[in-house]
């Protein structure tokens, strides 16, 4: 004997019953295959009809390739703090900023202005800026004040791993300074991008870059870290230099503190440019400005901080000597020839043709009067 139940229809049986015939009826659609089939073939269709070219995939700003190059750029971008914010400082921080990276800078003067100007943060206190952790400080400041500066910072608020980077036209001083202040665990790289404001204004294309990684650590990181900042000047066109310091100052010695001797002595002379100006002189008068705009505390540094300054120093003192000896005994040949005529064979002394009355005390012993 089958007997019935009796549902009492209330209105929330109903909507549970209209609710479980939804459930049922999309149950059946999905797992009916030809309403399934006919389904996927009418979306295709209405997709391939609603599909249209907006842009090439290069243009795509979150499409998988621009995705990895966003993710290559942040892993090498650096945290550079520059101390030292003066015109050297402000000339390297443009191209800093211009490849992506962040920059902080810090100095005794206040660049707050020229910092904003070029996309740099600038940070007044020197606790306030090793708190930032940067990855990278670079010791922009003049050769004479290096020591002072970096003995005033406050290491202990760094990174233990921090890289720290010299650009001093001096190699072998700032070396040794770093290695004396600076503990066991931070990276070391001295620097000099041959170079300058005036000389670099328009391009660093192959302009010297000398480098020698001093004290780097072994890890993967760090090593990598140092070829990110080294990536700046070879992105901009520099010739890499790696030698070592001491080869450096050697170099320079011969080559920059000469340069910079000639300039400031031809500066003292005041040329001044004229209406028929050569080739050469003009050579010269750019050497002048060149040389000129760069303090005096920098020529000072290269002379009293390379100990190869003083030798070449002393070269060009013996060269001009040697020089006015060559000069004046030209002049004496010259000079021996209108007194005395054309010399005679052997080694018969020159005849005087024509002498001063008062001058006739230097004719040779036995001559006619």
């Amino acid at each position: 004997m089958i007997s019935s139940i009796a549902i009492q229809s209330t209105p929330a049986a109903q909507c549970a019953i209209a609710g479980t015939s939804r459930l049922l009826h999309r149950h059946v659609h999905l797992f009916s295959p030809l309403q399934h089939h006919h389904h996927r073939r009418q979306h295709h269709h209405s997709r391939r009809r609603s599909l249209r070219v907006r842009a090439i995939d290069a243009a795509q700003p979150y499409d998988l390739e621009a995705r990895l190059v966003m993710r290559l750029n942040q892993s090498t971008r650096l945290k550079i703090a520059i101390i030292g914010f003066g015109n050297f400082g402000q000339f390297l921080a443009k191209a800093f900023v211009r490849q992506g990276h962040i920059v902080y800078a810090h100095s005794r003067s206040n660049y707050l202005l020229a910092a904003e100007s070029i996309g740099a943060a600038f940070v007044s206190d020197p606790h306030d800026l090793c708190e930032l952790h940067p990855d990278v400080m670079v010791i922009c400041t003049s050769i004479i004040s290096t020591e002072s500066v970096l003995r005033s910072l406050p290491l202990q608020r760094l990174r233990r791993n921090t890289l720290f980077v010299d650009v001093l036209s001096v190699k072998e001083f700032p070396k040794n300074i770093f290695l004396q202040v600076l503990p066991p665990h931070f990276d070391i790289l001295c620097t000099h991008p041959m170079f300058g404001p005036e000389s670099g204004k328009h391009s660093w294309q192959n302009l010297p870059f000398v480098f020698d990684k001093v004290r780097i650590g072994g890890e993967d990181s760090r090593q990598a870290r140092v070829e990110n900042f080294l990536d700046i000047f070879r992105n901009e066109g520099c010739r890499m230099v790696e030698m070592s310091c001491e080869e450096h100052d050697k170099y320079a010695a011969g080559t920059q503190f000469i340069t910079h001797t000639t300039g400031r002595i031809l500066e003292k002379l005041q040329l001044e440019s004229t209406p028929i100006n050569t080739k050469g002189y003009e050579t010269l008068l750019d050497l002048v400005e060149n040389t000129s705009g760069d303090s005096f505390d920098l020529y000072y540094g290269l002379f009293m901080y390379n100990e190869n300054a003083m030798e070449q120093l002393e070269r060009l003192d013996l060269a001009f000597e040697a020089l006015k000896k060559e000069l004046f005994g030209l002049l004496h040949e010259v000079l021996r020839k209108q007194l005395f005529g054309k010399s005679e064979e052997g080694d018969v002394r020159p005849v005087l043709e024509k002498l001063p009355k008062k001058a006739s005390r230097l004719l040779p012993p036995g001559a006619p009067q």
